[in-house]
């Protein structure tokens, strides 16, 4: 009895230890570690049913190759963490960006006591979340079966510790998940060396090569492999080979075991390096967390905030962290430390940078123009790599996880490609850039619907995609034109007129698609009929997981010429209040059954704006084109503080590779890239009274909203770096620059400013040379 009390003082010591590290007491003042703001659990209450954000609790380095979670959902299933469950089955190394995508590439750990139990729903061991500290730096937690948990990662690794009781024998279970896996023991050395692959969109030469190296002695090991009947098959082997398949490892009772994981995706040598560059030289764990830490507050500090409250900074640090774990790192260095990788494409070794993982048809819209900003670094060696891409896959991204998957719509490389240049980053041949956009728009590739174009040479022929031949139509048409907007704004900036005039021609298609009896974006036929019968709030069909109420506004370079259809400003402006003020009904059309987004659409009671889904995210911003900016300023504070926090129920739906908590970052800085291929950011109204961001080196952008409160969200007056600024949007160039925006904020609105036809954001149809 007296060991058991001795045991569970060392864990609550060891708990409480984690705790300071994460709350960095004694390394400085809370408010100015930005990296103990953040909860790693925000958005983790979700279910197939209901979405709070899909997130797991991730403990990781900035864009790591690698993150770690603990697992309470089964082997292969989407939902890795999720907070109404009450007990854990594995430590796993992870690379999911979507819940809807799976994981790719996973193995895990988990510490079993007493009886040897290597099947993953018997081994699970119950756990209470106030035993959790989730830090992106640091995880912790103390498992009902008396082993303490701790975590903490580098970029291709992690170090783990498990302290376990006394009063049993001590096991760790390696569980090689759903596919392929070779191990071998060597208990000698203490280490596993292992090869894994598992998950979908992996050439045939991508695997997993890792090392995972014990610091105490190991009593006896194993293998082990899952039957598709019964019992798993248990051995004293020390390789295995095969699917399915795991290890396990005995320790004496009450050890305290610390693991090195590292991996690599080149080669087993590559593993090793990796191991001893990044883990055998630190000490212990909490060197590994603080050198985490330390890396974590230089990503997050880049912004500075002031005012708000606690639990504004809590959100808004948190959603910043989701903002800059993708696009994943793909690449390693070699002993020269020189960048090459393998490539997710075509399974060969390539010199240079490449980063994976992220959907653009959620990302080009906020959390890569994000990026453009604080991390030019970063964003600069990505765009290269979406050439690169092309080069050994023959298409552009749209999806990749972590080859090319195709999922969702459109073809958004093109928007990020045509952001950067008009954001002046240089690093990519912008002849080659353009013709592989138009190569993906003259064919359907291999992979999913954002894979090239089906139904291209409808389109030239029809100037849409015909509903209900294709799916989504609609939808497609529009995503397409903004696309082809994009491709003629490169292909223009860049002297290649042929290819301008061309995609010129196709950029305004959305108006075939726009029924000005209804006021809607319908479905179309080949034959020119509207699909009847017609319901804006029915779901499905030509759109995409929205429905008419929410496709009107995907027009982001022409806002104005969606306004003429619309009837103009007064017409607009009424049917974006309308939008806020319809009843939240749905009909499921032909998805048969309620989606989550439907759901999540009637819990945000904001009427038919439906949040937690990329296609309407940017709408709230439109008033600004319409000469009445104050209703945005309203409707993106409301937006803010009513679907968005920072615990497990953090999101009002998907957070989509750091879209949705992009969106939250910029607004919290009071502007909104409304349309990445212009440079222009849209103001909103700011939360804080103060925000500095870091642009550069030795160059920092101040937003400064005096009188700023929950009640004065309205911009009375505006000054950039001292000058009066009455127009609705920075240029990126004034950012990154440096300087202040000064915003003086009150309880009313300021109906005079901001109201002229010159102090509206970009549109391309009204657009004056040089704007």
């Amino acid at each position: 009895m007296i060991g058991i009390t001795v045991h569970r003082l060392r864990n609550l010591t060891a708990l409480l230890v984690g705790a300071i590290l994460a709350l960095g007491i004694g390394i400085g003042a809370y408010a100015a570690e930005p990296a103990d703001e953040v909860n790693t659990l925000q958005g983790t209450n979700s279910r197939f049913e209901l979405t709070r954000g899909n997130t797991y609790p991730t403990v990781a380095m900035p864009w790591g190759m690698h993150t770690w979670t603990p697992q309470t959902g089964p082997n292969g299933d989407g939902w890795k963490y999720q907070y109404h469950k009450d007990a854990i089955r594995g430590f796993q190394q992870a690379h999911q960006c979507s819940s809807w995508s799976n994981d790719y590439n996973v193995f895990s750990l988990m510490p079993v006591v007493g009886k040897l139990t290597v099947d993953e729903h018997r081994r699970a061991a119950g756990f209470r979340h106030a035993d959790e500290v989730a830090k992106p730096y640091f995880y912790s937690v103390q498992l009902a079966n008396g082993v303490a948990v701790e975590i903490a990662p580098t970029d291709h690794g992690a170090m783990l510790r498990f302290a376990f009781p006394p009063e049993g024998p001590a096991y760790l279970v390696l569980d090689g998940y759903t596919g392929e896996c070779e191990l071998e023991i060597q208990p000698d050395q203490r280490r596993i060396v292992g090869r894994i692959r598992n998950g979908r969109n992996l050439p045939r030469e991508l695997s997993n090569h890792f090392v995972a190296a014990f610091d105490q002695p190991i009593k006896s090991a194993g293998t082990w492999r899952q039957r598709r009947r019964g019992a798993p098959a248990i051995s004293s082997e020390t390789s295995i080979a095969g699917r399915r398949a795991g290890a396990y490892l005995e320790f004496a009772p009450g050890a305290t075991v610390n693991v090195r994981v590292a991996s690599s995706y080149i080669d087993p040598a590559q593993a090793e390096l990796n191991l001893r560059r990044e883990l055998e030289p630190v000490e212990n764990l909490a060197a590994v967390a603080a050198a985490a830490k330390a890396r974590w507050n230089e990503t997050l500090g880049r912004v500075e905030v002031e005012g708000g409250t606690a639990e504004q900074r809590r959100t808004f640090y948190s959603c910043l962290f989701r903002a800059s774990l993708f696009p994943r790192k793909f690449f390693e260095f070699d002993a020269a430390d020189q960048p090459y990788y393998r490539s997710p494409y075509d399974g060969q070794v390539h010199r240079g940078y490449m980063y994976t993982d992220t959907g653009l048809w959620d990302t080009f819209r906020a959390q890569l123009p994000l990026n453009s900003l604080l991390q030019p670094t970063m964003y600069d060696r990505y765009v290269q790599a979406m050439l690169d891409a092309y080069d050994q896959c023959g298409w552009l991204p749209s999806w990749s996880f972590p080859g090319e998957a195709g999922s969702m719509i459109g073809n958004h490389a093109i928007s990020v490609l045509a952001d950067a240049w008009a954001k002046g980053y240089r690093g990519f041949d912008a002849a080659h850039a353009v013709a592989a956009y138009d190569h993906e728009t003259r064919g359907k590739g291999p992979w999913g619907p954002a894979n090239g174009r089906g139904g291209w040479d409808e389109i030239e022929r029809l100037g849409y995609l015909p509903s209900p031949h294709h799916r989504e139509a609609t939808a497609k048409t529009l995503e397409y034109a903004y696309d082809d907007f994009c491709g003629y704004a490169l292909a223009q900036a860049t002297g290649q007129e042929e290819y301008a005039a061309k995609f010129a021609d196709r950029m305004f298609n959305y108006r075939n698609v726009f029924d000005r009896e209804t006021g809607f974006m319908r479905g179309k036929d080949a034959a020119g009929r509207w699909t009847e019968p017609f319901d804006p709030a029915e779901w499905g069909g030509p759109y995409t997981e929205g429905c008419a109420w929410h496709w009107n506004w995907s027009v982001f370079h022409d806002v104005a010429g969606l306004m003429e259809l619309l009837g103009g400003e007064e017409a607009f402006v009424a049917k974006l209040d309308e939008v806020f003020a319809a009843p939240s009904d749905f009909g499921v059309g032909t998805y048969g059954a309620p989606i989550h987004e439907m759901r999540e659409m009637v819990l945000a009671e904001m009427g038919q704006y439906a949040h937690g889904n990329q296609p309407i995210q940017h709408m709230a911003y439109l008033y600004n084109y319409a000469g009445q900016p104050w209703k945005s300023q309203y409707w993106v504070r409301q937006i803010m503080a009513r679907l968005y926090s920072s615990d497990e129920n953090g999101y009002p739906g998907d957070e989509d590779q750091g879209q949705t908590s992009s969106w939250y970052v910029l607004s919290a800085l009071g502007f909104y890239s409304v349309c990445p291929g212009t440079a222009e950011y849209v103001l909103g109204s700011p939360i804080f009274e103060r925000a500095s961001i870091t642009v550069g080196a030795g160059r920092r952008f101040t937003v400064h909203a005096k009188n700023n409160s929950a009640e004065n969200v309205y911009i009375q007056s505006a000054t950039l770096n001292g000058a009066p600024l009455t127009r609705n949007y920075l240029r990126h160039e004034e950012i990154a620059a440096g300087g202040e925006l000064v915003l003086e904020m009150g309880p009313a609105p300021n109906r005079d400013r901001g109201v002229a036809l010159a102090d509206r954001p970009f549109s391309v149809s009204t657009a004056s040379p040089g704007k």
